[in-house]
């Protein structure tokens, strides 16, 4: 449904509310709901004719409508729908809605943008205000759900009522299916906040490995330990990591790996240049042979580990970094060709084709690998240097062509936080509460780097990573929670809708849910508090199926257990709740037992008990749609 369609629904609804009956009485919200329900659902349902749209408030031409109502009420099954639309809804609905229409056309109605339902968070714009943002409300309000549409609409760069207008018009499910797209891609990520988690899981961390001697080239078996980045610190990198074009000349795969490779030692020598003028990288190890195997004896020479990394885990479209000295790079290349062996040459046979981005360059990279210096082993990862800072690297030489091989990335980047109140805040963001501020995001004028506790690396959070989270106000309120992490978030409340909810027909009985479940939060509402009233999602499922064996259930297993906790078994306020106070015992969901005490214990002597209460659960209560209808029309009237 358009916008436009929405905001006609909205306002024939509410012209209703203005309208009189014959005795002069306005229409109870049962019938209004009936009425706008009826006209809703019931154009889809009729046989034998072709309407242009089965959804009527699209309509705003009255001349237009009343055609289309004249090939309705001609339908084939129009006495049959509009008996099952209870009391000849749909036939007194179809007549009202031309004279709305008639009133809109008239000027007394304005049909204005302005007036339409406004969103809390404008992502169309993605100001700094927009980078974090936490959508908090009771439980059941669509939370989780929405992260989705909010997720797709940043990446996408929409305002999110468009992505809201489509998820109406064609459902959850393509919308749902581009966010797990994103998800697969790296563009968004997710997680769950709880007692147990902390900083080592979110940033980083020192974790155990095997040893395998991964500069030296020998195993040595033993337990040693790592520093791990965390899931948010993982992200960001990806965020950061350039874009590689998919057909490139230089031959760079979507995710290389960065190694180090010494060419004939360190410093100028003739391996090395002829590595330069030919294309190519070449490692030694000759006496193995051209091939090497399981059965190899490796026990004097050594260097195993690195002619298996070298012949066999080394990649096409691979990035290695030349040793000039245990600081300094003196090229960079892209490995282009598998493994071979040069006969013609007199040593360091083994080679791989490479093609030269840079080279005769000297780039001090000690500080981008951690401060760690470079060994003399031949070939090994750099795994603390990423392809962002290969890029800043290769844009400081004139004649590193990279226009058709990286570029940034400036795609955006969705990190979905689950329950963030059920975290200990300061432990889990330690000094990255300072780095999400929008405006010390990185590139950002005030943007701020600090160097992480364990690595040691420089560490700032990309502007195009936006931080989206849930947080539950029925387990802890926005005011109890963590002060720095409040003023570094926008919030965007959501509460009950109870206007989503169709109405519910049975053996010809209407049960408005929309009204019941407004009646029931206000009436939490002045016995606890706004936080804890309950969330139509509950109630959504009722809209596909509208039985009151499905009410029944909800009630019993999810409804009356949320109000159990909410009230501490205050069973009196639980009965408050749900109308049973003003409704006969067999209609009540919890009825009240007295318990006579000498009846129960017999003689008390001088043993003095008072009489008491106990309640009971009356699950034949969950059929009987008077139970339900009678928690917000206890007087009986419509």
């Amino acid at each position: 449904m358009d916008e436009q369609a929405r905001w006609r629904k909205k306002e024939y609804t509410d012209w209703l509310r203005r309208q009189k009956k014959s005795n002069g009485l306005p229409y109870s919200e049962n019938t209004i709901s009936s009425y706008v329900s009826a006209l809703t659902t019931a154009p889809s349902r009729l046989d034998g004719i072709k309407l242009e749209t089965a959804n009527v408030f699209e309509i705003s031409d009255s001349s237009l409508y009343r055609s289309m109502r004249k090939m309705m009420e001609q339908a084939q099954n129009f006495d049959e729908v509009n008996v099952k639309a209870g009391n000849k809804a749909f036939q007194y609905s179809l007549a009202y809605y031309e004279d709305f229409l008639k009133e809109l056309e008239s000027g007394s109605i304005s049909e204005s943008a302005s007036q339409h339902p406004s969103v809390n968070i404008d992502s169309g714009h993605h100001g700094l205000l927009d980078k974090n943002i936490i959508m908090h409300g009771p439980p059941g309000t669509g939370k989780t759900y929405h992260t989705v549409l909010y997720a797709v609409s940043i990446i996408e760069n929409k305002p999110i009522d468009t992505i809201l207008a489509e998820a109406e018009a064609e459902g959850y499910h393509p919308i749902k299916e581009r966010f797990e797209a994103y998800k697969a891609n790296g563009q968004i990520a997710f997680t769950t906040f709880h007692q147990s988690y902390g900083y080592e899981e979110f940033i980083e961390g020192i974790k155990p490995k095997m040893l395998s001697g991964e500069e030296n080239g020998i195993e040595t078996g033993e337990v040693g330990y790592e520093i791990s980045p965390g899931i948010f610190k993982r992200f960001c990198d990806t965020a950061l990591k350039p874009i590689v074009q998919d057909s490139n000349h230089f031959g760079i795969r979507k995710e290389p790996t960065i190694w180090k490779v010494s060419l004939g030692g360190s410093k100028e020598n003739p391996v090395k240049r002829d590595c330069f003028n030919h294309n190519r990288i070449r490692i030694g190890w000759d006496s193995y042979g051209e091939s090497v195997n399981e059965e190899t004896d490796y026990s004097q020479h050594g260097g195993k580990m690195i002619l298996s990394r070298f012949m066999n885990e080394m990649r096409k479209g691979d990035i290695v970094l030349i040793l000039y000295d245990e600081e300094t790079i003196d090229g960079i290349g892209v490995v282009t060709g598998d493994y071979e062996w040069l006969e013609q040459m007199e040593n360091y046979k083994r080679s791989r084709k490479v093609n030269w981005l840079v080279k005769d360059i000297r780039e001090n990279i000690l500080e981008l690998n951690g401060d760690v210096v470079m060994t003399l082993g031949s070939v090994y990862r750099l795994n603390r240097i990423t392809l962002s800072d290969v890029l800043s690297m290769l844009q400081k030489h004139e004649n590193a062509q990279l226009n058709s091989v990286l570029q940034q990335n400036k795609n955006n980047y969705v990190f979905i936080i689950d329950e963030i109140n059920r975290g200990n805040i300061s432990k889990i963001f330690g000094e990255l509460i300072t780095l999400i501020e929008p405006a010390k995001r990185l590139g950002m004028p005030e943007e701020l780097v600090l160097k992480l506790p364990y690595s040691q690396e420089p560490f700032g959070v990309p502007n195009n990573v936006y931080l989206l989270a849930t947080m539950n106000t029925a387990d802890r309120s926005i005011a109890r929670l963590d002060t720095a992490l409040r003023r570094r978030f926008s919030f965007a409340e959501m509460m009950p809708d109870p206007g989503c909810l169709s109405s519910l027909v049975v053996n010809g009985e209407l049960l408005n849910l929309s009204k019941m479940l407004e009646i029931m939060n206000r009436r939490i509402e002045a016995l606890y508090d706004r936080e804890h009233t309950i969330g139509h999602a509950y109630f959504l499922d009722l809209n596909r199926e509208p039985t009151l064996d499905k009410l029944g259930h909800l009630f019993e297993h999810t409804i009356i257990p949320l109000l159990q906790e909410y009230f501490y078994d205050n069973y009196e306020k639980i009965r408050l709740v749900l109308g049973d106070n003003n409704k006969p015992e067999k209609e009540q969901f919890i009825v009240v037992k007295k318990i006579n005490a000498n009846d129960l214990f017999g003689n008390l002597g001088e043993v003095e008990l008072e009489d008491s209460v106990t309640y009971k659960i009356n699950r034949a209560a969950f059929g009987q749609i008077a139970s339900y209808r009678k928690i917000y029309d206890y007087n009986g009237h419509e």
